[in-house]
């Protein structure tokens, strides 16, 4: 504890002069944007099939964009896309577009272990992916506890459990969602030390999280190919500078009019358990 202690005063130290370095030549100099290379400009189909608990799982969203330069201040949607998802029985459900890049379909029906085909037609090129919906068990209960951090300040933490199943290999996703949070942060777990058992999975963020603010709970089965591309994802976008992300990571999207064509995106549908927390 005491070696963990004295790093960490260490860091803040260094940390505080360069940033006392970097202000002392702040009025000297000008901002510099990298002249940063921009590559081949990709579609991204963000195609999330989510049926949660308590719903009928009939209202359900596709969204459809471009990849954009480092610098740029948005995000190009597709418009005029061909979406719709079939089942194994054939039956097709269509998305239509209610918003710029955004389709919506209205009469999906939801049925765990199921193949489900999605078919993509967008600027003359046709992509497809294929993938099962997967089940997850309900979130038994949550608990809030004050632990201490790193730093020994005392910080809100929650915890969830939940059953997971004995005779299957399971794999989760978990988002986490609330007003001090600008993006969703998410959190992946398998079974492979605790098949069979109550698996409990804990959150916390510094000090922001406090009294009053409500956490969504977002707790999502997922085949284990999706488990294995989310990984990447999270370990490509986390802050660790020292970490080598992954380049172009592909998902389960084919364009069966250009192979090298690719789009980026998943085609996932999970089965989830959402719940709404009121931090005390």
């Amino acid at each position: 504890m005491n070696k963990l202690k004295k790093y960490t005063i260490m860091n803040k130290a260094l940390a505080l002069i360069s940033l006392l370095f970097v202000f002392s030549f702040a009025s000297c100099e000008d901002v510099v944007n990298l002249d940063l290379e921009t590559g081949e400009t990709k579609l991204v189909i963000d195609a999330e099939i989510i049926w949660k608990k308590g719903t009928d799982g009939k209202e359900q969203t596709i969204k459809i964009s471009k990849t954009a330069p480092y610098y740029s201040g948005s995000t190009p949607k597709v418009s005029g896309a061909q979406v719709r998802v079939e089942n194994s029985n054939g039956d097709v459900f269509a998305f239509n577009e209610t918003e710029a890049g955004v389709y919506k379909c209205t009469n999906f029906v939801p049925v765990l272990n199921a193949d489900y085909k999605l078919f993509v037609t967008a600027e003359g090129q046709s992509f497809t992916a294929v993938e099962k919906l997967t089940s997850v068990t309900p979130i038994n209960k949550i608990e809030q506890n004050i632990v201490p951090d790193f730093n020994g300040k005392d910080i809100i933490e929650l915890t969830f459990y939940y059953n997971d199943p004995a005779d299957q290999i399971n794999y989760y996703v978990t988002d986490y969602q609330a007003s001090f949070l600008i993006y969703p942060e998410y959190e992946i777990t398998n079974d492979e030390f605790f098949n069979g058992n109550e698996i409990s999975t804990r959150y916390s963020h510094e000090d922001k999280m406090k009294s009053g603010n409500t956490v969504t709970i977002t707790h999502r089965g997922v085949s284990k190919n999706f488990f294995n591309y989310w990984k990447l994802i999270l370990e490509a976008s986390s802050s660790n500078p020292f970490l080598v992300p992954p380049g172009n990571i592909r998902g389960n999207i084919i364009n069966t009019s250009d192979a090298n064509n690719f789009a980026f995106g998943y085609f996932r549908l999970c089965e989830a358990d959402q719940v709404d927390y009121l931090v005390k």
